[in-house]
């Protein structure tokens, strides 16, 4: 296979002036898209709100959830595979090289999650498990949407599936992702607990608190014929867990609604980040670097997950994250001499978050700058995209808030002061229209952040190219380790010959240190 170079290299490889749609349209479910703007899904979401003002159970939960468990998951456990003390599966463990597909927040289950399957399949049938980081189900969890986004659109994927919980999934008490990947019966119900916060937040809490949804057992079992196969089938100790797969160790950490851990699960993570000399990636439903900012991720009781990542003696290589809806990549330089790659992988199947608003990561300089840096899709990619989205719906699309990615590639480089990752139009070309367009355009909603999530962010996504998704690959041998960043344009021509938007490479120094070279093409204008 001889996949397309990224988008640095070529508009046309991020999706603009698509020939024709892929065969992901025949894929995706014949029903309304999914919306935000609907009544349904900002009820279902009711939890976070309630969550952030009134207490968050979710803790008191997942004690109690993972108390229940070993009553609650059936005899046919393999048990060899899962140790239920430590909480880290060895299914993986004695292989000499391991390949892992990672998508993040895919869960939508229209197009914007189906355009990736064909990509998927082509660049990454052979990997032997997979990983679905954060918010595996929009909008809030819940057993019955897990055929449309999950069985069904992975049901040719012939690995196991393993997941990490987001906040979506906690808003239906974390029932379906108990079943789906834990094994626990679909009428086990979400624990009950007291919960914090004063008397009256509780009651409030609970008299508005979202009942989680309920399936029968034949329900389940009709989703689970999509993914029968004896190889699909995949058991885990819960939310968080360590997977030996092979020469790396993955661990993964469940943030929760509000993106922190507890006292809990923050021993179980030094403990399983200390003994083994293994390099190690962290999976988080939140990442710890993205849009040019650190974000520590508190753990109750004092610390933070970064001082875990970045313990010398732990040996982390890696730190991967979901929840921002595209790719960011970091190469942190810390002082010891080691680098980390810090990813965001949230464009496995929402809607977009912008680009366009990262700013100079010479601001994080010397641990991180703009040169290292990676994302997709490209700011002015971003940027001409969001202004088609802003055109249709303030401009009546008429054409007065359209930037082109040409012109967005050399206005954003001028606005946050870089130089151009891809060649656009001289500056004096750019018409007093397009800068009129940029400032308008620039300031509005376009991440999906908590202000914007609900009422806007069906103005992110479109089911038409390019659409922006990605996904992760990782393939790692004792001495060598390659992540690649795949993109799903919607086009067809990328579903037979995919874009590889980003590869990094590390390799094993004389010293024992990993040592990473990107092999993505740096600045398109020296």
């Amino acid at each position: 296979m001889s996949p397309h170079p990224p988008s640095r290299r070529s508009p046309a490889n991020a999706g603009w002036g698509c020939r024709q749609i892929g065969e992901f349209s025949r894929l995706t479910p014949r029903k309304k898209r999914f919306n935000w703007l609907r009544p349904g899904p900002l009820v279902a979401s009711r939890n976070d709100w309630l969550a952030r003002r009134f207490g968050d159970p979710t803790d008191d939960m997942r004690r109690a959830w993972l108390e229940r468990l070993p009553a609650l998951q059936r005899a046919t456990l393999p048990a060899p595979d899962v140790d239920l003390r430590t909480r880290v599966i060895d299914r993986f463990a004695g292989r000499d090289r391991i390949s892992i597909a990672v998508l993040g927040d895919p869960g939508e289950g229209d197009a914007s999650q189906y355009a990736v399957v064909p990509v998927l399949q082509h660049v990454a049938a052979d990997t032997d498990l997979a990983v679905l980081c954060s918010d595996l189900i929009y909008p809030a969890g819940g057993i019955g949407a897990y055929a449309d986004r999950f069985y069904r659109p992975y049901a040719d994927y012939p690995g196991p599936i393993y997941g990490l919980p987001g906040n979506h999934d906690w808003y239906d008490g974390l029932t379906g992702f108990m079943t789906t990947f834990c094994d626990v019966p679909p009428d086990a119900g979400a624990p009950t607990v007291r919960g914090p916060g004063s008397a009256l937040q509780r009651t409030l809490r609970r008299l508005a608190w979202r009942r989680p949804p309920t399936a029968t057992v034949a329900e389940v079992a009709d989703m689970r014929w999509y993914r029968d196969a004896e190889s699909q089938q995949a058991v885990q100790p819960g939310p968080y867990c360590a997977i030996d797969a092979g020469p790396v160790r993955l661990v993964l950490i469940d943030t929760g609604i509000t993106g922190r851990i507890d006292r809990e699960q923050g021993e179980w993570l030094r403990a399983v980040s200390a003994p083994s000399d293994k390099p190690k990636i962290l999976l988080t439903g939140t990442p710890i670097y993205s849009y040019g900012t650190l974000g520590r991720c508190p753990i109750g009781g004092g610390g933070d997950v970064n001082e875990i990542v970045t313990e010398p003696a732990h040996n982390y290589v890696a730190a991967i994250g979901g929840d921002d809806h595209n790719y960011q990549r970091y190469p942190v330089h810390l002082r010891d001499g080691r680098v980390i790659q810090y990813i965001v992988s949230g464009g496995g199947g929402a809607y977009l978050s912008a680009t366009h608003q990262i700013p100079d990561v010479d601001r994080l300089a010397p641990a991180c700058r703009e040169e290292d840096f990676r994302c997709y899709p490209l700011r002015g990619d971003s940027l001409a995209h969001f202004s088609r989205r802003y055109d249709a719906l303030l401009a009546f699309g008429r054409g007065l808030l359209r930037i082109s990615p040409e012109d967005a590639t050399t206005m954003m480089a001028e606005r946050i002061g870089i130089t151009p990752p891809r060649t656009g139009t001289p500056p004096e070309q750019i018409s007093a229209r397009a800068r009129r367009a940029l400032e308008r355009v620039f300031p509005l909603p376009a991440r999906g952040a908590p202000a914007a999530h609900n009422l806007m962010s069906v103005l992110f996504d479109s089911d038409t190219p390019p659409m922006f998704k990605s996904f992760l690959r990782l393939d790692a041998s004792a001495d060598e380790m390659v992540i690649d960043c795949w993109a799903a344009t919607g086009c067809l021509e990328h579903e037979r010959d995919p874009v590889l938007e980003d590869r990094v490479r590390a390799r094993v120094g004389p010293d024992g240190r990993w040592c990473w070279t990107s092999e993505t093409p740096g600045r398109a204008v020296p």
